[in-house]
């Protein structure tokens, strides 16, 4: 049986897919945050009489960019600072220390004895609120970051990077729903308002769902990635996906005939880029008796120079295949429209399979109806007269015949559902397919 990809090692598949999946992605929030702009303090606040003198060294160190100065005037402070109005200022210098110096886990410092006041003004709780959970993020304390980042949402904080953070404190501290609902609600946002959404949201949440082995949920969104980000290469991961995540059902020739199908949609989506992949697919069709699309599928491997026209393997092959063919393309089309083919479905699904591999995909289309309405394979048949449909141009009646599509290939009609809806892929360089990059604070 063919299997080499099913029962490939996550390790291995890891190396086959070169993505992010399977690894741990950090955002780049947690590497390189950036800094609190400098705030005025608060006007209208006053500070009680013990406090002022403290409040008037701090704020001549401020202005004289006096780091040292000011560490003193808040040590005095912290010994003289009794109202709550006197908590906010000393919280506020403990900002502008933190910021003097550099200092990440002092100006963190400086925004909570700022936000537990209760006294910072409405237009900056929301960016208090994301900088402390930004800070939070990077330290690893993701409770403290959700309550913050929550905080920051609640207030109207248009960070783009908010809701990653939120969604990967979520999974971090083991609440993965509420981290993919976080996610799924950002990508419907973004997508509402005409924005590509952030690669992380799914991939952060797609890695936590394999972690968890929930297979479906895993697919699903992955599904719905390919929605946004139409690449090559992300057809790949989600396709060898399907191939690792499948449950293992009927004969083996059974699971064979949906690895071709899988092998296939990977072809159609250009996501064939390895050697490995063109002798699976030539060696499945060969097997099941398509010489005709053996052929094709070596030569386009040839010709895109994934390997040489005379590798050691895939050579023979093709020459073993193309004598098995002789003069077959020729004669098939004529052959597919007699009675007798259309009259038995199996041979006419046979038929059809046959001339989808030379590239006759609407001549395939009621060979494939005869095969349909047979009581043997039925969701098969009906699965690959909705490819025919669809690689013939009959966008409407292709996805009207996916929707009937239930049983092992369902997965497969609903990818070939987005594949038909999905614009034209972007230049690849303008994504994060095969390596989702880490985003960056704004």
């Amino acid at each position: 049986m063919f299997n080499r990809f099913r029962s490939m090692p996550a390790t291995a598949m890891a190396a086959v897919l070169g993505c992010a999946l399977m690894a741990t992605a950090t955002p780049a929030a947690a590497q390189k945050k950036e800094k609190p702009k400098k705030e005025q303090a608060a006007k209208g606040m006053a500070v009680s009489k013990g406090f002022a003198p403290a409040v008037k060294k701090m704020s001549d160190a401020v202005t004289a960019k006096d780091a040292a100065a000011l560490q003193a005037g808040l040590t005095e402070g912290q010994s003289t600072a009794t109202t709550p109005e006197d908590k906010y200022f000393l919280g506020y210098f403990q900002l502008q220390l933190g910021l003097l110096n550099k200092d990440q886990v002092v100006q963190g410092q400086g925004l909570d004895v700022m936000l537990d006041s209760g006294l910072t003004p409405p237009e900056s709780v929301a960016a208090y609120n994301f900088f402390s959970g930004n800070f939070a993020y990077g330290a690893k304390d993701y409770p403290k970051a959700i309550k913050r980042l929550e905080a920051g949402r609640a207030a109207g904080s248009t960070e783009a990077i908010l809701p990653v953070l939120l969604m990967d404190s979520y999974i971090n501290s083991g609440q993965v729903d509420q981290g993919i609902a976080t996610a799924k609600a950002a990508i419907d946002a973004s997508r509402a308002a005409g924005q590509r959404p952030s690669d992380e949201l799914y991939v952060r949440p797609i890695r936590a769902l394999q972690a968890a082995k929930r297979n479906d949920e895993m697919l699903d969104l992955m599904t719905l990635r390919l929605r946004d980000i139409n690449q090559p290469a992300v057809w790949r991961q989600t396709l060898f996906s399907v191939l690792q995540a499948s449950p293992k059902v009927g004969t083996p020739k059974e699971q064979e005939s949906v690895t071709l199908d899988v092998m296939r949609l990977m072809r159609a989506t250009g996501a064939m880029t390895e050697r490995v992949e063109y002798d699976e697919y030539s060696a499945l069709a060969a097997s099941d008796g398509l010489p005709g699309e053996a052929v094709a599928v070596i030569v386009e491997g040839e010709k895109k120079k994934i390997f040489s026209e005379t590798d050691a393997k895939l050579s023979p092959r093709r020459i073993d295949q193309k004598a098995r063919a002789g003069n077959e393309d020729s004669t098939l089309v004529a052959y597919s429209k007699q009675a007798s083919t259309l009259a038995n479905p199996k041979t006419a699904g046979a038929t059809a399979d046959a001339l989808v591999g030379y590239g006759h995909y609407a001549d395939a289309i009621p060979l494939y109806q005869a095969a349909a309405k047979g009581t043997a394979d039925k969701d098969m048949w009906t699965y690959r007269l909705a490819v025919a449909q669809a690689l013939s141009g009959d966008k409407a009646a292709a996805k009207a015949t996916f929707a009937q599509v239930a049983g092992p290939r369902k997965r497969l009609a609903d990818l070939w559902v987005v594949k038909l809806d999905a614009p034209a892929p972007a230049p690849a360089a303008a994504t994060a397919a095969a390596a989702p990059a880490a985003p960056t604070t704004n």
